[in-house]
């Protein structure tokens, strides 16, 4: 891990580089693992915890044993989708009583959700808490972060943490991407670093057909051109894109310092490497061969939504999150009780095996208002203190589920939420802090153990890249660098364009800034020595 202090320092007022080290150490709480709750299947290899016995309502644990509220009012902007329900609804009503807050919620269009968040943070009504998603942290936000948030240092670096034992037991590397501009400034929700993109597939087809699971780029070409045919209406996948990114080694790209690593002493960016423009080319193929569903065509203006097709058995195989898998096979278990999703362990290209990527240990942060009073700061740790309550817990119980009876049933020993709690429970107190990654479907145990298990194997094979867990403020002026080449790869993937397209894209991206970002790079780098394993 790196050893030296932070490019700027974490006293130098620094607005851009990163805190991690020595000066990280100062500002990091202190590691206490829960006790209440032991899972199933322990994380391993970064994956998540996974639960597969039976959630017995009745023997529910306590992690919070005395309300931590004061009774304080605390406003929270954070983004929703769907329609928020009214304020005075019963989750929220509950939530606030087994918290002691009044917490009020003034939700925003998750889709929109970037341009209202500008606005807030460049005007001086900010709410006490906000809610920032990393996707939504381009061009000026994470300057305004540094400026308006507050340095939760006081009450949460070393030990002061042990008030609030769930904050405790998140995982120290999500608490590492909660510094920003050398203060700890973020509630983090811990995520697995193990990528979150599955190549999904219909085992109930592969079985009734005789078709194998593929273990190299080669194979899936072969196997796609054999399961396709148009005539019937039947293609072999959608885009396999990310699947190819994984499947050929391309640095993460969602995440801007995991595009970065340092290879045989050179600093290179993901759109640099071979293995870029291999993982293209194969995409790229998968589309002249016509065994991708003619939906994809379209790119991200797709009408549909490509999971009723993948139902429907239009195709066979596409990329999704993780969280489709479960997704997925709870909305076709009563429709269709014939129907079995599965994820493909990542295959290899050339020969070799795959090399996915680490993702960010988190990516989701609440922040405190730097101008709220201490009664309004702890009011606030004590919402998170609820909210990152872990599985198995009553806090977790109603945090994610609401009240029993009303925003759920129990149908043999399984919560099935009413049309009251899908209205309800969602989008709110969940984003303000979260457990350690956790997977838990006490309604189809056996996926939880097959996503668990899958992110397991696969992160036996994941590598970290130089910046991994470090949250890295890039100077303004290289912010929109990058942003048209995922444009440009969907272009070339559909034929549109050509690999020389983005050998120019490359160029044009080095002298119009990219050499000098790498140097700034390579500067954090050597004074903060680098995450890779």
């Amino acid at each position: 891990m790196p050893l030296l202090a932070a490019c700027g320092g974490s006293d130098s007022g620094s607005r851009e580089g990163t805190t991690s080290g020595k000066d990280a150490k100062k500002i990091l709480p202190t590691y206490v693992a829960g006790s209440v709750v032991t899972p199933d299947i322990p994380s391993k290899n970064g994956s998540s915890n996974g639960f597969t016995g039976k959630l017995d309502i009745a023997d529910l644990k306590t992690s919070v044993a005395k309300k931590l509220g004061k009774g304080g009012k605390v406003t929270v902007m954070s983004p929703f989708w769907g329609s928020p329900p009214k304020g005075s609804n019963p989750y929220y009503t509950a939530m606030n009583d087994l918290i002691g807050v009044d917490v009020q919620w003034q939700n925003q269009d998750g889709n929109t959700y970037d341009q209202k968040l500008g606005a807030v943070l460049a005007s001086s009504d900010v709410p006490d808490i906000v809610v920032v998603p990393g996707w939504n942290m381009g061009g000026k936000i994470p300057s305004a972060i540094i400026s308006k948030f507050a340095d939760l240092g006081p009450y949460l670096s070393g030990d002061e943490v042990k008030e609030y034992p769930n904050l405790a037991a998140i995982p120290t590397d999500a608490w590492q991407r909660s510094i920003f501009g050398g203060a700890l400034r973020g509630l983090p929700m811990p995520a697995s670093y193990v990528t979150n993109i599955v190549p999904l597939y219909r085992q109930d087809v592969f079985e009734k057909e005789g078709y194998e699971v593929p273990v190299s780029t080669d194979e899936f070409l072969a196997l796609a051109k054999d399961i396709t045919n148009a005539k019937a209406k039947v293609w072999a996948c959608g885009d396999m894109k990310w699947t190819a990114f994984n499947s050929f080694g391309v640095l993460s790209g969602s995440e801007k310092p995991l595009g970065w690593n340092l290879v045989d002493g050179k600093l290179v960016y993901r759109i640099e490497t071979e293995e870029y423009l291999e993982a293209l080319e194969w995409t790229r193929k998968l589309f002249a061969a016509g065994v991708v569903h003619p939906d994809f065509k379209l790119g991200k203006s797709q009408a549909t939504d490509p999971s009723t097709k993948f139902a429907a058995g239009e195709f066979l195989i596409y990329n999704n999150d993780i969280s489709s898998w479960y997704g997925l096979t709870a909305s076709q278990a009563t429709q269709n009780p014939d129907f079995k999703v599965s994820g493909m362990d990542i295959f290899g290209a050339g020969g070799s095996g795959p090399t996915p990527w680490a993702a960010q240990p988190a990516g989701i942060f609440a922040f405190i208002n730097k101008n709220a009073s201490e009664a309004v700061v702890r009011d606030a740790l004590a919402v998170a203190n609820v909210t990152a309550a872990p599985y198995g817990t009553k806090e977790y119980m109603l945090t994610n589920y609401g009240v029993e009876g009303t925003h759920y049933t129990l149908k043999d020993g399984v919560p099935v939420k009413t049309d009251q709690g899908n209205n309800e429970v969602l989008n709110a107190y969940v984003m303000i802090a979260s457990p350690a990654s956790t997977l838990a479907h006490p309604d189809f145990p056996d996926i939880a153990e097959a996503q668990v298990e899958w992110q397991q194997r696969m992160g036996a094979l994941t590598k970290k890249s130089s910046f991994w867990g470090m949250q890295i403020t890039e100077p303004a002026r290289y912010t929109n660098l990058s942003n048209d080449f995922e444009q440009l790869e969907d272009d070339i993937v559909r034929g549109r364009k050509k690999i020389g397209d983005m050998q120019q894209a490359v160029s044009d991206w080095k002298s119009k800034g990219g050499d000098k970002l790498r140097d700034w790079y390579r500067k954090i780098l050597d004074e903060n020595g680098s995450a890779a394993n």
